[in-house]
């Protein structure tokens, strides 16, 4: 018995010394030995694989092969405004007929909005061997259910140990070297080494996630006194953007581990987090943000302008808060690789532990990252049109849909004020059109 129990201590030594030296020791240095790059390069030629099992398969069942859409549309809509729409509708003043535009729109609502699916996690093409990524799936053959069954041994035995032990090495040392840089005096020393605690530790958490970032654009990097904006799709984006550089980053506070970890970074690097009673003062979060990038030398700050995370398909509304406050923005498009695994955080159906367990549990987090070049409001240009121009460029660099709608309403109903608008656009047509045609018979 103490023979065997000697042998799992020596075996679980060699272990966190194998991990240590591999993994920790070179994310210190901001080095890589290569084996991230070959694990994907294996899971890739697997995938291949098993996609190209799955096609003989069903060739072999002789089963007609249909094209299964990258999202799960139902309706194919017609992308017209409400005139265009209710011009062909009507003739005159009000008809019973204008409601039949309304009764369209209201239908392809229920059966499917364009807003709540925005909520759900992005439906594959092809299966990635994570049961958890295409409904569509079924039993194919021994064969590909023996390389799943091995995938899962892999995955839950063997990977997320490891990725739990680098995610408690990595936060530990996020809290205590943080809070340690924090009791230094400010000075260019502390900033330098408040710099190397969370380069090291973001690295070595990107590590515990099997993640191979790739980075575009470099020359365009957010610089100091400047504001960077993200479209959102998980917390991890913090880490992935991190990784590659420092920021003070503007969030809500909050409780348990998440705060614990919020309050000791703060001592070491001017982060703004707000209380909730804060929130509801936008003009004190405002004046906190201009005090921020009115100093050349503090951090760019990192905001998601979105507010919640919108999966890997779209970019929601940026609320102008952001685009108020002055100085340079530098747009950042984020977009991962579903095909190893789904980044999406649907926060209304996961908590933060579930959801770091599918993360852990996937094959990797593979994403591609773009610094777009900086962009300044235009002189007549008010916050909203401002906000606008940089999510289009998001958008259209990220290969992103770009969506109009509030990402609030991921837990909100749709404001009344929303409501009242497309009522008095309504009224206007009508009263435009009656008038036109009270004069064309008063002249006749």
């Amino acid at each position: 018995m103490e023979g065997l129990l000697a042998a799992v201590v020596a075996l679980l030594s060699l272990w966190f010394t194998l991990a240590f030296l591999l993994i920790v020791l070179p994310s210190i240095f901001g080095l890589s030995l290569g084996i991230s790059e070959l694990y994907i390069r294996i899971l890739v030629k697997t995938l291949e694989w098993a996609t190209r099992r799955i096609q003989r398969e069903i060739r072999e069942q002789q089963i007609e092969i249909q094209k299964i859409p990258s999202s799960n549309v139902i309706i194919q809509r017609d992308l017209t405004t409400m005139e265009q729409a209710i011009a062909g509708l009507r003739r005159g003043d009000f008809e019973l007929s204008d409601a039949f535009y309304y009764c369209k729109k209201g239908l392809e609502a229920i059966v499917e909005d364009e807003v709540t699916q925005r909520f759900t996690s992005e439906e594959l093409v092809s299966w990635n061997l994570l049961t958890r990524t295409n409904v569509n799936f079924h039993y194919i053959s021994l064969r590909l259910t023996v390389v799943w069954v091995i995938g899962v041994f892999v995955r839950y035995c063997l990977l997320l140990p490891l990725r739990v032990c680098l995610a408690t090495i990595g936060i530990l040392s996020m809290i205590v070297g943080t809070t340690l840089v924090g009791k230094l005096p400010n000075s260019e020393i502390k900033n330098r080494l408040s710099d190397v605690v969370h380069l090291t530790c973001s690295r070595i958490l990107v590590r515990a996630l099997s993640g191979t970032i790739y980075y575009h654009n470099k020359e365009n990097k957010p610089q100091k006194g400047g504001i960077c904006v993200a479209n959102h799709t998980s917390p991890i984006d913090v880490i992935i953007l991190t990784n590659d550089g420092c920021y003070a980053m503007v969030g809500q506070a909050h409780g348990g581990l998440m705060g614990v970890i919020q309050r000791s970074t703060v001592k070491a690097c001017p982060h703004v987090w707000f209380e909730r009673s804060e929130m509801k003062d936008r003009h004190l979060v405002t004046k906190r943000l201009r005090e921020h990038i009115a100093d050349r030398n503090k951090l760019p700050i990192l905001i998601f302008p979105e507010g919640t995370c919108i999966n890997n398909t779209s970019v929601m509304m940026f609320k102008k808060g952001s685009f108020e406050i002055g100085g340079t923005i530098y747009p950042v498009a984020i977009k991962y690789d579903p095909q190893f695994g789904d980044a999406f955080w649907n926060s209304s159906k996961y908590g933060i532990v579930s959801y770091l367990l599918r993360i852990m549990t996937s094959w990797a987090i593979v994403c591609n990252v773009w610094y777009l070049p900086p962009m300044t409001r235009e002189e007549g240009e008010d916050a909203v049109h401002f906000a606008n121009r940089v999510k289009s460029a998001i958008a259209l660099q990220g290969g992103l849909t770009e969506l109009s709608w509030d990402g609030g309403l991921k837990r909100d109903k749709v404001k009344k004020s929303f409501k009242e608008e497309e009522q008095k656009n309504y009224s206007k047509m009508i009263i435009g059109n009656g008038s036109s045609s009270l004069e064309s018979t008063s002249t006749d």
